[in-house]
């Protein structure tokens, strides 16, 4: 007769805490992940103390760290809200609404974007400065033509006069696209010191 030596409460509950933990590891860093918004770049999308859940999955399986997809879905498209790591300092991560992507010609004339030579009907853009700034002095409201390179995709912010995105820093590599945001699951106005309860639950497009 085998006699099966029995696990310690600690034991069990060790393992238990441990698979958990693995559990966890894996779905935030290959299905879903968890996001705040810090800043008013995507407003009125995204508010700020918006918490938000973005899909990782979407867009394929990547390794961690070298960021090469081993598992292809799909491509980032058009009008996808996106988390990347932000070009300029990698230890940040960004959130902007896809504009153009790998192969697309992109230029904005007077704060109107032109998409392959066609104005782009711009539904989630919001414009609050009437004034136009020349290409010459910075290219927020005057930009391009430029045509998006391979492997790449071009992002900016719906408050399309207070966002920093491609117009200034250039394009998203698409190894640094982290996921699509698809959900706010908590939102908290930090200003009146409440819940925002309607955003709860509302799907981002």
């Amino acid at each position: 007769m085998v006699i099966e030596k029995r696990k310690s409460k600690v034991q069990e509950y060790a393992e238990a805490i441990i698979i958990a933990i693995l559990i966890a590891l894996f779905v935030r860093t290959f299905i879903v992940q968890a996001f705040k918004i810090p800043s008013g770049s995507m407003k009125p999308t995204l508010l700020v103390g918006d918490h938000l859940l973005v899909n990782k999955f979407i867009y394929g399986v990547k390794i961690p760290f070298i960021r090469r997809t081993i598992i292809p879905v799909m491509e980032p498209k058009r009008g996808d809200v996106v988390v990347f790591i932000y070009p300029e300092d990698r230890s940040k991560d960004f959130i902007k609404r896809v504009i153009a992507v790998a192969g697309d010609t992109v230029e904005i004339r007077n704060k109107k974007i032109f998409l392959n030579g066609k104005l782009y009907t711009d539904q989630y853009g919001v414009y609050v400065d009437n004034f136009v700034i020349p290409a010459t002095v910075q290219p927020r409201d005057n930009f391009g033509p430029v045509t998006v390179p391979p492997g790449k995709i071009f992002v900016m912010g719906d408050n399309r006069d207070q966002s920093y995105d491609s117009r200034f820093w250039g394009y998203v590599d698409l190894r640094d696209v982290l996921g699509k945001a698809f959900i706010i699951y908590w939102s908290w106005d930090r200003d009146n010191m409440g819940v925002r309860w309607s955003r709860i639950g509302k799907i981002i497009h």
